[in-house]
């Protein structure tokens, strides 16, 4: 009966946050649609416990941040431990509210969380688009900033900005730019000042701009770029999904990839991406097996600290020297295979040797 009555006693401390006391941002992820989720009380800047955080609460972040729909609600500082005060806990939202501030929350019980415990959302709009395409992969470009989203006015957009765009966007590398609204006129803003990028950027937003006066833009002068193809990735073959032939996919069609110059910095990679800890060893077609279909030949040329794959340099390798006796393999930190005592590997001039 006690916990009966102290249940109704902290239900009846649940807080609507008024209209104007909060507003939304998203901090610390790789775009301006993924992050831990900070708001706006009383003046200052705070996180979000995420005890009873869902996946309801993260749509109804993404929908006021203009950010598409919620592709995960993250949990446990996913995103880095923020500072200052925790502003909300036990958010209550059913998903179909415009805003955080119209969800229920017990604002009371936040003083017993702590920043390892901040929450996180990653929407499906990344702050860069590809719009009225052909497929994933092409299309009117659009950057998103505080204003909104807008179209990339043509000038002074080349092939190293659009090397950027279809990296960011796990599209490959770009097959063409093409200009004067060649995927239609956008509405709303355009943003008209020159992209210069190197063309090695994880993100366009990486990219230095200036503001050009030379170029007189609207939506006659939209930019669109097409992307050699959406990729994913896999291990397959493996005791689970740590471990196992490295596969890769570009649209629909799933291949292998050649270990032509694959290196322990390109597995590292790899295994970061799919959370699988770091790289324990690379291994050759006999571990996993040999695939079929496709053979990827891609030469990743990583440093070892990108958290995708998508961020190394690539370059094409000759297909004619690769075949499904070459897929590539990795183990995992992750993978139950890195757990067993005497996993053995030579290294020599040939496989079976060293």
């Amino acid at each position: 009966m006690e916990s009966c009555l102290t249940l109704i006693f902290l239900s009846s401390l649940v807080t609507l946050i008024t209209a104007n006391s909060v507003s939304v941002r998203l901090v610390n992820g790789n775009n301006p649609c993924a992050g831990r989720v900070e708001v706006f009380h009383r003046g200052q800047w705070g996180t979000v416990c995420h005890r009873d955080w869902d996946i309801a609460d993260a749509a109804v972040v993404c929908r006021e941040l203009d950010c598409g729909t919620a592709v995960k609600a993250t949990y446990d500082a996913y995103f880095g431990q923020g500072s200052g005060p925790i502003s909300m806990g036990f958010v209550g939202c059913s998903g179909s509210e415009t805003a955080l501030k119209d969800c229920s929350s017990i604002s009371q019980y936040a003083q017993y969380c702590n920043h390892n415990q901040d929450a996180g959302v990653v929407c499906s709009e990344k702050g860069l688009r590809l719009v009225d395409g052909f497929h994933l992969c092409s299309g009117r470009v659009e950057m998103l900033r505080t204003e909104g989203w807008g179209s990339v006015c043509d000038a002074a957009f080349d092939q190293q900005d659009a090397e950027v765009v279809c990296r960011e966007l796990d599209c490959g590398a770009p097959v063409q730019v093409l200009r004067a609204a060649a995927f239609g006129k956008g509405k709303g803003r355009v943003w008209s000042e020159e992209i210069q990028c190197r063309g090695n950027e994880s993100q366009i937003d990486i990219c230095q701009r200036t503001s050009s006066q030379m170029h007189s833009c609207s939506h006659d002068n939209d930019v669109g770029v097409i992307c050699s193809g959406y990729t994913d990735l896999r291990l397959v073959n493996g005791p689970d999904i740590c471990s196992g032939r490295v596969e890769r996919q570009y649209f629909s069609k799933w291949g292998t990839v050649c270990d032509a110059c694959w290196d322990m910095r390109a597995a590292s990679v790899l295994c970061r991406q799919l959370n699988c800890g770091i790289a324990v060893s690379v291994v050759g077609s006999d571990w996993f097996g040999e695939g079929s279909g496709e053979i990827w030949a891609d030469v990743f040329d990583c440093d070892g600290n990108e958290r995708k794959l998508s961020e190394c340099s690539i370059s094409s390798w000759s297909r004619a020297e690769c075949s499904h006796r070459r897929d590539v393999g990795v183990i995992c930190s992750n993978s139950s295979l890195a757990l067993h005592d005497g996993l053995v590997r030579l290294s020599g001039e040939r496989q079976c040797e060293g």
